[in-house]
């Protein structure tokens, strides 16, 4: 198995993880996971903005430019020679030795990147029968915009749901939904579409940016604003996004059917929309 390792294709067994890297040891770094159709990464350009706005929000300098990494992954892509699948990209903040929870100085350090390809095909049958979730306390830190490697929060809700039973957790703040585990959450209420806006509190999902560009298109209306708790009850459907699940509904929150049990007539619209612009080239590098 080939890998990037800084700006090198190598072999797994090859690469060396320093004790002392922060990623390591603070999980100081970021990273992007980026679905590949036929060959190319989907939305590769918005996933580079994400990660540029990432590093800059933990003043973490990249180590090789932006068309330096994106080629680096065409690279990969194409010496794996994977059709269907998924890129994992981190980059830490590199070695930083002795061990201080101070930031380096700048330039003191180089930050280390990896990534790998994963074969992976869509998932069709969780897309149709969709998943069950509970709803959990939003316990993560108030940085949610940032794609960091610190993901504990996440894993402990998740966690706890499976334990419960549940697929998935979706999460509520003060009484209003943020996120599911590791997707950005939809709902359907009266015929219109609600996600949370944008910000601290959620991750400003490439997926969800491209749904939402669905709903313009199909003239689907939907509101960007934070759902109360309350509105379960008058909810018709609900749904998941992220760039590996692509949109998974929600067919039941602890216990309760969500609207009729089944996939939804708009999240299967949006479903549909949205693999046919994964077959478009535009959006694809």
């Amino acid at each position: 198995m080939k890998v990037l390792w800084n700006d090198q294709i190598v072999d797994r067994e090859v690469v060396r993880i320093d004790i002392e890297d922060r990623g390591y040891q603070y999980g100081d770094g970021i990273y992007e996971v980026i679905r590949i159709y036929n060959g190319h990464c989907f939305m590769l350009a918005e996933h580079m903005a994400r990660l540029e706005s990432s590093a800059q929000k933990i003043k973490l300098t990249l180590p090789y430019s932006i068309p330096q990494l994106t080629e680096n992954l065409k690279l990969l892509i194409k010496t794996e020679g994977i059709t269907e699948g998924e890129i994992y990209l981190q980059i830490t903040r590199g070695i930083a030795s002795p061990r201080n929870h101070e930031f380096p100085p700048a330039g003191s350090v180089k930050g280390v990147v990896t990534a790998n390809v994963i074969p992976f095909e869509r998932p069709d049958e969780m897309q149709q029968a969709g998943l069950s979730a509970t709803v959990l306390p939003d316990e993560r830190w108030l940085h949610c915009d940032i794609k960091s490697l610190s993901l504990l929060g996440n894993l402990l809700a998740l966690d706890q749901a499976i334990e419960a039973g549940f697929d998935d957790a979706l999460l509520q703040r003060d009484g209003f939904f943020t996120e599911a585990s590791a997707s950005n959450l939809w709902f359907v209420i009266d015929g219109i579409v609600y996600t949370h806006p944008d910000g601290r509190l959620v991750l400003p999902g490439i997926t969800k940016m491209k749904v939402l560009q669905l709903c313009r298109q199909l003239e689907i209306p939907y509101r960007e604003e934070p759902v109360p708790i309350e509105a379960l009850r008058n909810t018709q459907e609900c749904f998941l996004t992220n760039s590996v699940w692509e949109i998974v509904p929600i067919v039941a929150i602890d216990g309760k059917t969500v609207g009729t049990g089944v996939l939804g007539s708009i999240t299967k619209q949006l479903q549909a929309a949205y693999i046919a612009a994964t077959k478009n080239k535009s959006d694809s590098l």
